[in-house]
């Protein structure tokens, strides 16, 4: 994974599930295999949620990590599209 690869930010801070994933599947469904994406949640079922809907979508989580994000503490995930379904 290179650090410095410009991913495009999904905020879905403050959302609660299933609106992180779907946040995140609508902006997917616009781009190319390949890109890259990065999650900010604060909902605990994000931790869950992500990876499984990665995997059923071809796509690769490739790192997650809680992070404190403008004081709030944060789930952040990076998701690899794959050419997936």
């Amino acid at each position: 994974m290179d650090e410095n690869e410009d991913a495009l930010l999904v905020d879905a801070r403050g959302l609660r599930c299933p609106l992180p994933v779907i946040r995140l599947a609508k902006t997917a469904s616009s781009l190319q295999g390949g890109s890259v994406l990065t999650l900010w949640s604060t909902d605990p079922a994000a931790a869950h949620d992500v990876p499984a809907w990665a995997r059923m979508r071809g796509h690769v989580v490739e790192s997650t990590a809680l992070q404190e994000i403008d004081g709030t503490d944060c789930l952040v995930t990076r998701v690899r599209l794959g050419e997936g379904p």
